[in-house]
């Protein structure tokens, strides 16, 4: 990473110069890549699993782009005396990359998660919304909490054989990091980028909230009322954890860094 862009935070280093810095540089890697890049998302759920996955802090401590994704973590920022001002999130980035791409025709991309209608339909969207994008494939993973060597030894074969330029990774936090992170080395993309829930939000299978509430940092609220039995954990269990780190470290009683 580019110290100038960073700042350090509770172990990590994480981007502070916003949403079209940090697009402008991925897409100006995509351009002259000669080796393999890599983004990643963090939020206070995030940190607090990480505390107790070292394999998961592993993989966020390798992203070449580790951006803030969540208001939590440009509050702390703002506590700790750093200078993170904007949240990026997973979409943002899919979106905006896809724009990029779609002003070229050199640029293909793969999907790796969701279910095959999910896959399907995000196809069927993209021919519409980015047509000059290749399709290069899309993977179904089988629903578990732990990918088997096989698992990954097939989707390694799948990526390599659709040779991608881009390959996005739409799963659940900690899977998707430390997938991409495992799984690297092996592949043949330029760029990789783990982004949740899009795949689902971008087929329509689930409603992301009102821009509105995503422009106050909300989005975290709609989507706690929503889906309140998956999320109440990261919001009642990890968010406190964070907070205390954190403002531990605003006293000095642990390392900021």
């Amino acid at each position: 990473m580019n110290s100038l862009l960073t700042e350090y935070m509770l172990g990590f280093e994480i981007r502070r110069d916003g949403f079209e810095s940090c697009l402008g540089e991925i897409a100006s890697f995509l351009e002259q890549a000669q080796q393999k890049k890599w983004f990643a998302t963090i939020n206070p759920h995030s940190y607090a699993v990480s505390l107790h996955r070292p394999n998961f802090r592993a993989a966020l401590n390798a992203a070449d782009w580790l951006v803030p994704d969540g208001v939590g973590v440009v509050l702390a920022s703002w506590i700790l005396g750093g200078r993170i001002r904007q949240r990026i999130s997973g979409p943002d980035i899919f979106y905006g990359l896809h724009d990029f791409m779609q002003k070229s025709e050199n640029y293909s991309a793969f999907f790796l998660g969701a279910s095959e209608d999910t896959l399907t339909e995000m196809c069927r969207r993209m021919s519409k919304d980015w047509p000059n994008i290749r399709i290069a494939g899309t993977f179904s993973p089988p629903y578990r909490s732990a990918f088997s060597d096989e698992d990954i030894e097939q989707m390694v074969k799948s990526v390599n054989a659709a040779q991608p330029d881009v390959l996005w990774v739409g799963m659940t936090a900690p899977k998707q990091e430390e997938i991409i992170f495992r799984m690297l080395p092996q592949l043949n993309v330029r760029f990789a980028g783990a982004v949740g829930a899009i795949f689902d939000f971008y087929a329509g299978r689930v409603k992301r909230s009102h821009p509105v509430f995503r422009r106050l940092g909300l989005e975290w609220l709609v989507r706690l009322l929503r889906e309140p039995c998956r999320l109440w954990r990261r919001v009642f269990v990890s968010g406190p954890i964070f907070i205390w780190h954190v403002l531990l470290a605003r006293f000095k009683l642990i390392r900021r860094a």
